[in-house]
């Protein structure tokens, strides 16, 4: 009886699929120093190593009287094509581990484990390797344990050179300490910790005035910066800033009744999301310093001041809603944990939204001198932000491992 095998043997084993685009062996070789980055994030959590099925994880419960565990996915959008030009992929990974703590952060959780999606039309192992490397780097300084992933090789569908890289976060919070908006009422002071330029938000727009209506290239020097000196690449790679190791002290004060992440919307729509009903956002333009980028794009794209507003963080990172009364105290912790901070308005009764006030500043180019009339509190400090050398979200679909075209790509 004849084996129907037979006729498959006769070709080389790998020849056909590395032919269509998938080379298995190589991707192979490039998960092995994937496991060991992986390895390095181990937390005491961790049951289990890259390779599995699916990653396990036991988390302490010890402390925690009624535990919610917290989940996020997002991806670091078109930064992705700027760290291409650039030829550096290594800080990407670090912005997306960042993102996704800063975004369940917000609801009072600390960080168990990160999993990620690696995507490309022809996997390099060495790029495949310095983009997870920054994702164990950011999994270490936040310390969460990088539990897992999936790499896809896909010719055909992702054009050659790109990559997608998503992540996904579960966090836990103890029910008693969550933040979910419902503590904020009027007369509540509005605490704002500063970003590192764009974070990973309103890239579409900055290439589009950077690159093609400006003519720059990514070494070139960065022509908005008047105080310092650096390149574009660097100006616009400036790591998107962890703010768990400044705001982990105050999770458990009363006086934190919210937190916004200032992401893609910026501050018009991610602070109405920790708003109550019939109630708005007072916000002084010109009670904090708005980094010099955001002027420049302003000014070079023909930018009205509403859309800078909703494109870019403009400068804010996170937003602290506190109580009146209990201002003092979380500055102070602030200025301990060597995190800048600025009061920049109030909650407000009646309304919705973010009512600016814009008539002291004339607009948004705000001199370096007026950053502090909003109350700076911590401005000689040095620091920028938390716990990172410290800018479009997306959505992001499952990383269920079995819908790409590379099998072995689950680790």
């Amino acid at each position: 009886m004849k084996n129907p095998l037979d006729k498959l043997r006769r070709r080389k084993s790998g020849g056909a699929y590395k032919e269509a685009g998938v080379d298995i062996d190589a991707q192979d070789r490039a998960l092995a120093r994937v496991k060991e980055l992986a390895e390095e994030t181990r937390t005491p959590g961790v049951l289990s190593g890259i390779g599995s099925f699916g990653g396990l994880f036991r988390p302490d419960l010890e402390e925690v009287g009624e535990a919610v565990l917290v989940s996020s996915a997002d991806g670091v959008g078109t930064k992705l094509a700027v760290a291409r030009r650039a030829g550096d992929l290594s800080t990407v990974g670090r912005d997306l581990v960042n993102h996704c703590v800063n975004d369940i952060l917000v609801q009072g959780a600390k960080p168990l484990f990160f999993m990620d999606y690696v995507g490309a039309g022809k996997l390099e192992a060495g790029k495949l390797v310095e983009l997870v490397r920054g994702v164990a780097d950011g999994c270490r300084e936040n310390d969460c344990a990088l539990l897992g992933g999936e790499t896809a090789e896909m010719p055909g569908f992702y054009q050659p050179g790109d990559y997608e890289l998503v992540g996904f976060i579960v966090g836990l919070v103890d029910r008693a300490n969550l933040l979910d908006g419902s503590r904020v009422a009027p007369g509540d002071v509005l605490v704002a910790l500063p970003s590192a330029g764009l974070h990973t938000n309103g890239y579409s727009l900055a290439r589009k005035v950077i690159f093609e209506h400006e003519g720059l290239e990514a070494d070139d020097p960065a022509p908005w910066l008047t105080r310092g000196r650096g390149t574009v690449a660097e100006e616009l790679l400036a790591t998107h800033i962890s703010y768990l190791k400044p705001l982990t002290p105050l999770l458990r004060h009363p006086g934190l009744h919210g937190l916004a992440h200032i992401t893609g919307g910026g501050l018009t729509d991610n602070l109405p999301r920790v708003l109550p009903d019939d109630s708005h956002a007072d916000v002084r333009v010109g009670s904090w310093e708005i980094p010099e980028i955001f002027t420049w794009l302003q000014e070079k794209g023909d930018v009205e001041d509403e859309e800078m507003l909703r494109v870019f963080n403009m400068g804010v990172g996170m937003v602290a809603v506190v109580a009146a009364d209990a201002l003092g105290e979380v500055l102070a912790s602030l200025r301990a944990s060597d995190q800048r901070s600025f009061v920049i308005g109030t909650v407000q009764s009646g309304g919705s939204g973010v009512v600016y006030d814009l008539d002291s500043s004339g607009g948004l180019n705000v001199p370096e001198e007026a950053a502090v009339a909003g109350g700076d509190v911590a401005a000689d400090s040095g620091s920028d932000g938390g716990g990172s050398d410290g800018g479009g979200s997306n959505d992001s679909g499952s990383n269920d491992g079995g819908s790409n075209d590379s099998d072995p790509g689950s680790r």
